[in-house]
Parts: structure tokens; sequence; C-alpha cells
């Protein structure tokens, strides 16, 4: 059952880059989470999209959310795309997709892991879902606007 606006995110516990342990809980009435589930380190359409967050990271923080990016890729391989590329948010390894399947956040066109980023706010509520395998762009422009959108609101 995948999940939809308006329902509680699902908590979960995950590797960083870093070896430490992440969990979404971490998070609850601290700030909001930007999580995006994207398919593989270092390629072309993940690296423009994680670049793309990264390059809108400190408005983000401004409007009050962290981001997490999640793949089925180990901490290790997260930590040497982290390196390349200077990503200041936190990426999860997610070995067997485990938490990609509790959010729906399944594969595209049956074959590649789909690229689904949901926008959870400080109540641990989901406000937001954009589910785009191409409009790398689109998963931070749009997550940016519900982050300000709420911001302005509270």
């Amino acid at each position: 059952m995948a999940v939809k606006v308006g329902d509680t995110a699902p908590d979960f516990t995950l590797t960083a880059q870093n070896g430490s342990s992440v969990s979404l809980s971490d998070f609850r009435g601290k700030k909001a989470v930007v999580l995006y589930f994207y398919p593989k380190d270092d390629t072309p359409g993940c690296t423009a999209e994680s670049c793309a967050f990264r390059d809108r990271y400190e408005v983000f923080q401004t409007a009050g959310a962290e981001i997490i990016g999640v793949s089925g890729d180990n901490s290790e391989s997260h930590q040497r795309f982290a390196t390349k590329y200077n990503l200041p948010f936190t990426l999860l390894s997610d070995k067997g997709d485990q938490v990609r399947k509790l959010y729906g956040a399944t594969a595209a066109f049956g074959l590649f892991p789909g690229r689904v980023t949901y926008v959870i706010d400080q109540q641990g509520v989901v406000q937001y879902i954009f589910d785009s395998m191409f409009n790398f762009q689109g998963h931070v422009e749009e997550a940016l606007k519900v982050c300000v959108s709420n911001t302005a609101t509270s």
C-alpha cells in the first residue's frame, strides 16, 4: 500500500554514508523532511537531481527542512557520491529496497527503482508527493514550493 498525502510517514532506520544510523523519527517535532528516493548513485539523472538538491540546500534549511536521499546503494557508494559532488545532506542505504517498498516508491516501468520525493512536515505527516522518473529538477522545485509555503503559513 503506497503512502499518500495526509498519511503519517512510516518510520524507518537506515545507515547513512558516514555509517551512522538515521531514523525518520529523529526529525519529528524539529524539522520537515524532504525524503527523495532515487535509483542509483553517480548516474546522470541521479547526479542531476542530487546536485539540484545540493544547490538549493540552504534555501531548504532556511525553510526548516532537511533533505534525505535514499537508494539501494551501500554506505560506501553513498560516501563516494556525496564527496564527489559535495552533497551536504544525508544519503541512506536501503539494501533490499525495504523502505522504498514501504513507501510505495517502487520500480518505474518494472525495470528501475522509482524516483519519488515526499515532503513530510514536522509532525511526520506527508504533505506532498512528486513522482517523476525524468523530471529531475521538478523534484527540487516542487518540494521547495511546499516547504516555503509551509514556513510562510506556520
